[in-house]
């Protein structure tokens, strides 16, 4: 079986939210797609250790943002690879109140749809939950982020729990296997800097020494531990204590 084949499926990226006696929930998705015309209808996955599900299944409500291509990466960030019990996901961003109650962020998105629940499966890990629209409405005329470009521009893998997820070593292990890389020489002189990169927990960015981070004004050969205190992940503006070694 080819793992990469499962990369050639269309995704779209959302952000599912949902709130429950005063508990907001959120998560970003890329396993959201229309199911029914007459009524409208939207079925969502997801996975069965998210916060966002239980409170979905118990409120009964969900909104679907559609998010923009040129996403807002702390978006991403806090509401991909961050729990609600952490951090307050939706401080400090643009949300309005549904006609269902759920709420819907505006923030990065292109469109959003209003959702009652009206049925839900138990698919072992995840779980798939449909819901009637009751109300949606159009933001921009941007073009929507997909979850291929997101994955070519930004080099990241899907969360643990998405539905989609894949275990990199073993993507890694298939790409040796088809396409064994033949060692180069180095050239003479060149000194390699040999420093520990380290990976943002939050987004999977690699903070790479002997590359440094040029977008952020770090020259290659600096290595982590010496990065000033403020240094921030420039794709989702993670904190350095967000990082572990490779």
């Amino acid at each position: 079986m080819k793992l990469k084949a499962f990369h050639k499926l269309s995704y779209g990226m959302y952000l599912v939210a949902t709130e429950y006696k005063g508990k907001k929930a959120g998560y970003i998705a890329n396993t959201t797609f229309q199911v029914t015309s007459e009524p409208e209808q939207l079925a969502i996955s997801c996975h069965k250790n998210n916060q966002s599900a239980q409170i979905i299944l118990d409120s009964g409500i969900f909104s679907v943002s559609v998010l923009k291509k040129e996403v807002n990466m702390k978006i991403i960030g806090d509401f991909g690879f961050m729990s609600s019990t952490d951090i307050d996901k939706f401080n400090g961003i643009n949300v309005i109140t549904g006609k269902t109650g759920a709420p819907i962020v505006l923030e990065s998105s292109v469109a959003w749809f209003d959702c009652k629940v009206v049925k839900s499966v138990d698919l072992g890990s995840h779980y798939l939950i449909i819901g009637e629209v009751i109300d949606s409405d159009l933001i921009s005329d941007e073009e929507p982020l997909t979850y291929q470009y997101y994955r070519e521009k930004y080099k990241m893998f899907s969360p643990k729990n998405s539905p989609t997820y894949l275990e990199k070593s073993a993507l890694e292990a298939e790409k040796s296997a088809d396409s064994p890389v033949k060692k180069l020489p180095e050239p003479e002189h060149e000194h390699v800097f040999d420093g520990e990169s380290y990976v943002c927990l939050i987004c999977g960015f690699t903070y790479n020494p002997g590359e440094g981070d040029p977008s952020m004004g770090i020259p290659p050969g600096t290595a982590f531990e010496d990065l000033p205190e403020d240094y921030r992940c420039p794709i989702c503006n993670a904190a350095k204590e967000y990082f572990k070694k490779a």
